[in-house]
């Protein structure tokens, strides 16, 4: 009987994408429009996500242009909503919409967000082996050598993942670090 690794599979992929979600989070000083997908806006009764309120686009490298859809009065909810967001960004109201601009990096905010990543990143891995350890609970029943083999499939799969993950925290260091 062979072991289907498929569940396992999609459980490590939903990891990564969890990484690079909260890694698309991280304020590094370059304009990304990923970071407002956390900002809640109260509008019209309920709270939204921006996305849900207006069109996002980068206006230069460290400028997002935030333009809300019809209802321009909308504009003063997202401005207070990013504002309230703690992002560290710097927003200017005017008659088009939003301007958002993005700080440059202290050393000191280099250093927290680095900290930051890395605690992401073990946030990850230990989703991994929680995944790894649900595959080796129900491979009791198998044989000797298929629990063997199972273990070998398994740990070639576990560092493959892991290895999509450094990939990703090497990346995020970098553009961190620039």
């Amino acid at each position: 009987m062979a072991y289907n690794f498929s569940q396992f599979k999609q459980s490590t992929d939903a990891a990564l994408e969890w990484l690079k979600r909260e890694y698309a989070g991280l304020n590094t000083g370059r304009a990304t429009p990923a970071i407002l997908d956390s900002v809640l806006v109260e509008a019209y009764g309920s709270k939204m996500a921006i996305s849900q309120l207006a069109t996002v686009s980068l206006e230069d490298p460290k400028t997002l242009r935030v333009v809300p859809w019809g209802d321009q009065g909308v504009g003063k909810d997202i401005d207070r909503a990013v504002r309230e967001s703690n992002l560290g960004l710097s927003v200017a109201l005017d008659s088009a919409g939003l301007r958002l601009s993005f700080p440059s990096l202290t050393s000191e905010r280099r250093v927290v967000l680095q900290k930051l990543a890395k605690e992401k990143l073990e946030e990850a891995r230990i989703k991994v082996r929680n995944e790894r350890q649900k595959v080796l609970n129900v491979t009791g029943d198998l044989s000797e050598d298929e629990q063997k083999r199972v273990k070998n499939e398994l740990q070639k799969q576990v560092d493959d993942a892991n290895q999509k993950l450094e990939d990703l925290a090497e990346r995020k260091q970098k553009e961190i670090l620039e």
